[in-house]
């Protein structure tokens, strides 16, 4: 085949033979010892080399895990070792392999095996008859390891349990590293997600000349659980036509028959490897296309590919019963038994295995050495583990002479300190959002480089585009695709940042679960490496979302997190600039954590020089004496708030209440870290009960201004002993095209309802408070008409700063 030109249209076949006939039967005993390992994975729990006629005893008692598409993997991990073998061809390449069909393990685990990987990190794992039966039992049992390419997984940095980011996750490990393949299987079940189909764009974003390739390899095996693929079944000129509108220059390899497919994915894998290092030498040149058209795979081979084509008059192989177990009733069934057993045994485990169970010795050949072995690659464990270089962030800090006197953006300054590290951390450090940097007020980072851009250009790009072919501001209006590179780009040893509004940061719901998944089994695993934590800046925020309408406004991301380990999972609330920069610091420096930080991007109340907020956020709650009265005495009303216009809100309920009622002692109570709310044995960060008390008393009302649903609050901290008196203001979903103090009116969060609720949960005020009560009520009424009138708020109220 001649080199790909963007104006070929139809699917390509690459021709060629380059096997020598030794070749292709060691390279086919290879994959068929892979499928033998599948086989006793998901079967055996005894005779693990069948040195015996196969009886049910040996057999689990309950039979989990995946056969349709583990020999399609393993077919394809046995012929990437193959190119990782020709070091004299490609002496510097580097591969990782990410498996994205879901619950295909075996067919990762039994190359990983036979390399040697597995027992290099699992010792009890040996390559004999007692570690190949540990290795068996494991799977798939209690107390072992599950189908997915989980943590436990050596080389693995995508586990496949949801699916859809092997793509995204693929492209951020190949950032920044010009060496290193990624070779991505594509389930074509997985296909079918919206999250995969976006992210075919991920070669819109690798340049050839600094980052690695991604070699997507679609596997078309037919099947789901019991339907047919859609991209299995759609005309092959279509499919085709499909892949190149995305980009790619797809090359197929069709069939069954493993001789004449182990010819096909060699001459294929060669021709690819070959673009791929043609492609990026040409632009580390100086001579190449920004973007090349790159290559991909498509295999169609059968589902459960080399079961049985038949049993009990049903399909097996080819069909989607050899989806999960192939023959579910071994243990029960003499027939069916007889039949698992001629089925492996047709593998010819004698040809790999001695009576020891020690394989081959002409094995350890066709496997790479040391971590040129997929299995021990250092980037798939943490990667080499650069540090991050950080400025000084005190340097950015807001200089205020008194506080709740000056407004100032909050997210701004924070902008500044991340251009400055992405200065000092040219090939280690990326920002990511969609298309929303500028929006949400980082627009500094531009000053040190761009977005990222590699198709046409028109000449009114550069008015204010900040467009470079160079860029380390990846934008794109897909948060899974955004989200699979930073989560990629980070468990490969690198670090990021990531930035979007906070009502479509759902979008995201349940990648945020995976990854914390992840997180939570690597902190249990003394061989993984630390990762750089996953850090969102959540903006935009509800309380600010007036503008843009209800459908903006949703704080409920939060929820979320906290359902998640206590072990991996943080969110900070810092209400002005300089607490902004104190927590960014903190969590920019942390690993193995997932850090949600949620500020808003708009003009706002400055409470705390730069010295005050770093004690204020390295305690993450306290008192602010400078708001309260009670200094000395026991309180009468502690006054509390997490986020940054509740805060301003209680602020300024607590100024109006000192002013109607001079005597009324107030604790003022703001709250960073709200995991502190949690009690100690809960989480790593919450209080003691002493400590809890100690702040909000434990017989006196609070008050508390939350950001997000006010039932957050209740379930954080249900255990406390004050918990009856805690009385919580949140989002209630009232919202439409609001000014922000009417927002805040609709759902309770305002200074007005506040005083008033202080003045009905403080039994001394509700008797002498009805003057107080009526002078707020008229207050609120008169804003809440003067926004209908004006279209925006009272300037009086608006621009209030603390009087006292």
């Amino acid at each position: 085949m001649t080199s790909p030109t963007p104006y070929m249209t139809t699917r390509s076949t690459i021709d060629g033979a380059p096997l020598s006939p030794e070749e292709v039967r060691r390279i086919d005993a290879w994959w068929r010892a892979c499928n033998y390992l599948s086989l006793g994975m998901i079967y055996l729990r005894d005779n693990p080399l069948l040195a015996e006629p196969l009886r049910a005893e040996h057999i689990k008692n309950r039979l989990l895990g995946h056969w349709g598409s583990s020999p399609g993997l393993s077919f394809l991990y046995t012929h990437l070792n193959r190119i990782l073998c020709a070091t004299d061809r490609f002496p510097d390449l580097e591969m990782i392999f990410l498996a994205g069909p879901g619950h295909g393990a075996p067919g990762v685990l039994g190359p990983l095996y036979l390399e040697g990987s597995y027992s290099a990190i699992y010792p009890e794992k040996s390559q004999d008859a007692a570690g190949l039966l540990a290795f068996f039992r494991q799977f798939s049992f209690p107390g072992g390891i599950g189908s997915h390419c989980t943590p436990e997984t050596p080389g693995s940095i995508h586990e496949g349990g949801e699916l859809g980011y092997v793509l995204s996750h693929a492209c951020g490990a190949a950032f920044d590293h010009p060496n290193l393949v990624v070779v991505a299987a594509v389930g074509d079940g997985e296909a079918e997600t919206a999250a995969l189909a976006t992210s075919w764009h991920i070669n819109k974003f690798l340049n050839p000349a600094r980052d690695g390739a991604v070699l997507p390899i679609l596997h078309l095996n037919g099947y789901k659980i019991n339907n047919p693929t859609l991209l299995s079944r759609i005309p092959q000129d279509e499919l085709a036509s499909l892949l190149r509108g995305y980009g790619w220059w797809p090359c197929f390899v069709e069939g069954s028959d493993p001789e004449s497919m182990h010819q096909a994915m060699a001459a294929t894998l060669d021709f690819c490897m070959v673009q791929i290092r043609a492609a990026q030498t040409a632009a580390r040149n100086g001579s190449g296309a920004s973007r090349p058209l790159w290559p991909m795979i498509v295999l169609r081979s059968p589902k459960g590919w080399t079961a049985p084509r038949e049993i009990d008059g049903h399909f097996l192989e080819g069909f989607w019963r050899a989806h999960q177990v192939p023959i579910g009733d071994v243990k029960t069934n003499p027939g069916h038994l007889r039949l698992l057993e001629d089925w492996m045994r047709s593998l010819q485990p004698a040809e790999f295995f001695a009576p020891d169970g020690r394989l081959a010795s002409w094995f350890a050949e066709l496997a790479p050495q040391g971590a040129r072995r997929m299995g021990l690659h250092p980037a798939a464990n943490g990667g080499r583990g650069l540090p991050l270089r950080m400025p000084a962030f005190a340097d950015y800090a807001l200089r205020l002479e008194k506080p709740a006197m000056e407004r100032a953006e909050n997210t701004r300054p924070l902008g500044a300190m991340l251009r400055d590290i992405l200065r000092s951390n040219p090939e280690s450090f990326r920002l990511f959002g969609p298309d929303e940097t500028t929006s949400n007020k980082l627009d500094a980072a531009y000053e040190a480089t761009g977005k990222f851009w590699n198709e046409a250009r028109l000449p009114e790009d550069e008015d204010g585009g900040k467009l470079a072919a160079d860029g380390r501001v990846l934008e794109m209006l897909s948060e899974h695709t955004l989200e699979g590179m930073l989560e990629g780009y980070l468990l490969t040893g690198r670090h990021g940042f990531f930035s979007t509004y906070e009502s479509f940061v759902h979008v995201i719901d349940s990648m945020f679960n995976q990854h914390a998944k992840w997180l939570e089994i690597a902190t249990h695993l003394d061989w993984r490496r630390p990762v750089a934590s996953l850090n969102l800046l959540i903006t935009s925020t509800v309380w600010r979302q007036d503008h843009n309408g209800f459908t903006h406004q949703d704080p409920g991301f939060l929820d979320l997190v906290v359902n998640k380990s206590a072990r991996v999972t943080r969110i900070y609330l810092p209400p002005d600039v300089n607490s902004l920069l104190s927590v960014a610091d903190h969590c920019l420096r942390s690993h193995n954590y997932i850090n949600v930080i949620v500020c808003d991007k708009q003009n706002h109340l400055q409470y705390m020089d730069m010295d005050t907020a770093i004690r204020h956020c390295t305690k993450g709650i306290g008192v602010w004496d400078w708001a309260s009265n009670d200094q000395g005495v026991e309180p009468d009303l502690v006054m509390a708030s997490a986020g940054d216009v509740p805060t301003l809100e209680a602020l300024a309920a607590t100024a109006m209440l000192r002013e109607a009622f001079p005597d009324l002692r107030i604790r003022f109570v703001n709250v960073v870290d709200l995991f502190r709310l949690q009690p100690d044995t809960e989480h790593p960060h919450g209080l003691s009960d002493a400590e809890f008390d100690s702040l909000f008393t434990t017989d006196r009302p609070i008050i508390f201004n939350f950001h997000g649903y006010p039932w957050l609050i209740h379930r954080l901290a249900y255990r406390r002993h004050n918990h009856a008196n805690l009385h919580v203001r949140g989002y209630k979903e009232q919202g439409s095209i609001n000014t922000p103090l009417e927002l805040a009116i609709r759902n309770n969060i305002d200074r007005f309802s506040l005083a008033m609720d202080a003045i009905d949960r403080v039994p001394r005020l509700n008797p002498v408070g009805g003057h107080a009560r009526e002078q707020f009520r008229d207050r609120q009424i008169a804003c809440s008409q003067y926004a209908f009138l004006h279209g925006i708020d009272d300037p009086a109220e608006a621009n209030w700063r603390w009087p006292l």
